[in-house]
């Protein structure tokens, strides 16, 4: 059951960590000229990088080991809607209802994929019901504890 929750975990946060994140490292000027295409200022934007791969590396991990897992994965899941709305800018572009290829219809795939994520990710966070939203706000930073052995009253 361990090796499946992390499987699972994994399975949420493999698209930042380690792939964007690596992509942030080795094509480095890339991921800059994305961030400056949004914020002019390079100091700025460089700064601005920085947190995100932060946020992708420390995010992730947090996830995967279940420490801070719930504020990880809410400060994972603002990123993911905030990258959506600031660079999936599918309503800037007007070929969304051309006949064959456009270049919006695609960005709102990735837009709505980033919702996607984002919601399951909340599911750390918040859980499926109020006694987890209640636990969560209660202490903010408490782990899910998602390798912790339960044991069922029927199961022996």
């Amino acid at each position: 059951m361990i090796l499946c929750t992390f499987l699972l975990r994994l399975l949420l946060v493999c698209l930042f960590f380690p792939f964007s994140a690596l992509d942030k490292i080795l094509d480095f000027d890339g991921a800059l000229a994305q961030a400056l295409g949004l914020i002019k200022i390079r100091w700025l934007a460089v700064t601005m990088l920085m947190a995100g791969l932060a946020v992708e590396v420390l995010g992730s991990l947090c996830i995967l080991t279940g420490i801070a897992d719930r504020a990880a994965a809410l400060i994972l899941a603002v990123y993911c809607i905030a990258t959506a709305i600031l660079f999936k800018e599918f309503w800037t572009l007007h070929d969304f209802w051309n006949k064959g290829p456009s270049q919006s219809r695609d960005l709102l795939w990735d837009f709505l994929k980033n919702l996607s994520l984002a919601g399951g990710i909340l599911l750390i966070t918040f859980g499926n019901g109020p006694v987890s939203l209640h636990a969560f706000l209660a202490n903010p930073l408490a782990s899910t504890h998602p390798y912790a052995q339960h044991v069922s009253g029927d199961a022996q």
